[in-house]
């Protein structure tokens, strides 16, 4: 006897299946399709879903059923035990919903449960009864004289509970289900042990297993399900590739589980985020998981199905056909590195490693991202250049990698997969164009930072012109002041290229000041008042000087930066301390003191914090600045430095005073000011001789400290 079709119903019934009784035997697992774990939940709902559609609009035929019939017809499955008893209920419910006959329903007293004698009673006493249904089933179930409290111990008796209730919430509005259900909205194949040639023995085996099936192991079967309803052929080619090429590949980055199924789910989620940004979408959107993803990607309803599918492959292939047999990461060291190399890129690694794929295996999710954007962009760019490596020579890639590399370092602004900001679909574009041709198209709306998208223009120009400058030039995007960006140092002298390196070496107090020396290098932020220099120690203050941004100055940055730069070859401190010593002696010399004498010379203007200064008014009140402690805001440590020279500012104030008892004296752009505590008016000022040009004629802190003992000793005395 083959194989049959066959409703729940009509096995029964049916000469041809021989079957008069289904009994689940206790060597079988209990009931699963109930429990309440996330991955169940998620199961349960789906299969629900899918019997919805077949009841109300499509039938549906499930996979194959197997089990042993003995001579009394007695049907042992082997395979289908879940499905059988999911049935089970539902046929049970649509019986006592519709108020169907007792001897239309009357076959399922023939289905048991032999697992526990709990379920066996179960299952005989559920038949028997009729519910309300004014309540949830399992709360009516339990409440009766024949349901005994040792029952809720019993997993399957729970697990079906549960499955009552989702069945009804699923099916309570169904008209005619029991007849939908007659008519064979709900088949399957039946077949017999015996004609599979199997073994009491691979039955057992089989059998006895016990662990119910993993998250991967699920997501494998509703593959291959929506795979065959596309291309039996299809889905038996890359099914075999997971179990053997592609688990292979994936071995060697197993977790301390010993398995390969998180790793899989986490490159398949992000090759689907590909996917959707391609379409131009943005996963931000509609955060789906796995099995969602499927349906959405590659399931038969999709249009572009075979499209994704042969993307899959591809993503999948591409490290597995490595040139040379080199292992990913063997690959990948080829052409990343973390310090400055000819014919490598430095990439970013922080808490990553260099094995960008290996990354993304362990860390990629959707949701609470850990494996970033940027990380995202170079990764695609190295999957474009894997597909293609019969059009892309190892030359040009390196190039075009460097480009992507050095715009999605300095596009962390542009960068965004957000609803109200997507602008990935634009970002994976431009850089396919790169890799796949070398051209860096500037008209992408919405594509990574316009400025530097300029620069790699002029750039990869520059770089054909003068190729005996390109390595330079590399070393030169690799500082970790300017990952890729060079605007501040420019193309226009190549011998600065290596002074730079030489210059950032040096103590960054020093360089600070032999910097002003040549020039005002601050830059004004977007709020007018916050002014950005170069701190002692914080390197993110440098990064901002370096990089051009909304802030105002860059050009003025740059001038002093070269101006420094074509000063000498090399660069150490002593040679910054002899131009600060030499600037401050000239300023002396001429008594003529402006904002950066003062800042050159007193330490409490350059503290080891984020190099940020406040300036209300520069223009018209120059010295008149405070130092802050902080990167954004005025704080209780925020000081104006040129009364910490003099004496303890007051914190409560924000530094902006010194006060004693009862005054205090605050700075201003031409005076020292001292007020009454008690009044408020002004008691006493300390001028200062400034030129037309509202330039210091006389050291100010100088002469307030020689006057400061003097005024103690008169005003206290008051």
């Amino acid at each position: 006897m083959g194989a049959s079709l066959h409703t729940f119903i009509d096995i029964f019934s049916n000469p041809e299946s021989q079957v008069n009784k289904i009994i689940i035997p206790k060597i079988q697992r209990d009931y699963a399709q109930g429990r309440v774990d996330k991955n169940v939940v998620r199961i349960r709902t789906r299969f629900l879903d899918a019997l919805y559609v077949a009841v109300m609009q499509t039938p549906i035929t499930l996979d194959f059923i197997y089990g042993d019939i003995n001579a009394d017809g007695e049907l042992t499955p082997l395979d289908g035990q879940q499905r059988l008893t999911t049935l089970f209920l539902l046929h049970w419910y649509a019986a006592k919903k519709g108020n169907i006959p007792v001897e239309e329903y009357v076959f399922l007293a023939s289905f048991s449960y032999e697992t526990r004698y709990s379920a066996r009673d179960f299952c005989k006493k559920l038949v028997s009864f009729t519910p309300t249904f004014s309540e949830s089933l399992s709360e009516e179930i339990k409440d009766q004289y024949w349901y005994p409290l040792d029952w809720n111990k019993d997993p399957t008796i729970q697990s079906m509970l549960v499955m009552l209730d989702a069945i009804d919430r699923r099916f309570c509005k169904v008209e005619h289900l029991w007849q939908r259900l007659k008519e064979g909205a709900i088949s399957f194949y039946f077949l017999p042990i015996q004609d599979m040639g199997l073994t009491d023995e691979l039955y057992i085996k089989m059998n006895s297993r016990g662990k119910p099936l993993t998250r991967f192991e699920h997501f494998k079967a509703e593959l291959e399900r929506e795979l065959k309803a596309i291309d039996e052929s299809l889905a038996q080619k890359v099914l075999g590739k997971i179990d053997r090429k592609w688990t292979y590949l994936l071995w060697q980055y197993r977790g301390e589980d010993n398995i390969i199924d998180d790793e899989f789910l986490r490159y398949f989620r992000f090759l689907c985020d590909i996917l959707c940004y391609k379409n131009g979408g943005t996963p931000e959107e509609n955060k789906q998981d796995e099995f969602q993803l499927l349906t959405t990607y590659f399931s038969s309803n999709t249009p572009k199905a075979r499209e994704n599918i042969a993307m899959m492959e591809n993503f999948f292939d591409c490290w597995c056909d490595l040139p040379n047999n080199s292992s990913p990461k063997e690959f990948l060291n080829k052409f990343f590195t973390d310090v400055s190399t000819p014919g490598k890129v430095i990439v970013d690694t922080g808490r990553y490693s260099l094995d960008i794929f290996a990354d993304c295996l362990r860390y990629y999710s959707s949701r609470g991202r850990q494996f970033p954007l940027t990380r995202v962009l170079i990764l695609y760019a190295v999957l474009v250049y894997l597909q293609n490596q019969t059009s892309i020579t190892e030359e040009q890639f390196v190039r075009r990698l460097r480009i992507v590399n050095n715009l999605v370092q300095n596009s962390e602004d542009q960068i965004s997969n957000s609803v109200q900001r997507n602008r990935m679909p634009a970002d994976l574009h431009q850089i396919e164009q790169i890799i796949m041709n070398g051209v860096i198209d500037t008209t992408i709306p919405q594509a990574l930072n316009g400025n530097q998208l300029e620069e790699e223009v002029i750039k990869l120009k520059w770089t054909t012109e003068h190729t005996s400058f390109a390595e330079s030039l590399y070393r030169l995007e690799d500082h970790p002041l300017l990952y890729g960006q060079i605007g501040v140092v420019g193309l226009e002298h190549p011998e600065y290229f290596p002074r730079f390196a030489s210059l950032m070496e040096c103590n960054k107090d020093l360089v600070s000041c032999a910097l002003l020396t040549f020039g005002n290098y601050s830059q004004q932020e977007r709020n007018d008042w916050r002014y950005q220099l170069g701190a002692v120690t914080h390197t993110e203050s440098w990064r901002l000087l370096f990089h051009r941004s909304a802030n105002a100055g860059f050009e003025q940055t740059k001038a002093a930066l070269n101006a420094l730069l074509s000063y000498a070859e090399a660069f150490t401190d002593n040679l910054h301390i002899e131009i600060k010593d030499f600037y401050i002696a000239d300023c002396e010399a001429k008594s003529s003191y402006d904002w950066r004498y003062y800042f050159i010379k007193y330490a409490s203007f350059r503290p080891n914090s984020y190099g940020k200064y406040s300036w209300l008014d520069y223009q018209r009140k120059p010295y008149e600045l405070s130092v802050m402690q902080t990167r954004l805001y005025w704080s209780e440590n925020t000081y104006s430095p040129f009364l910490k020279e003099i004496d303890e500012v007051s914190r409560k104030d924000k530094g902006q005073r010194i006060e004693r008892n009862g005054w205090y004296m605050e700075h201003h752009n031409h005076a020292y000011i001292i007020y009454s505590l008690e009044t408020g008016k002004e008691i006493h000022r300390i001028s200062i001789d400034q030129s037309p040009e509202k330039i210091d004629k006389e050291n100010r802190i100088m002469k307030m400290q020689k006057l400061y003992p003097e005024i103690l000793a008169t005003i206290d005395n008051q």
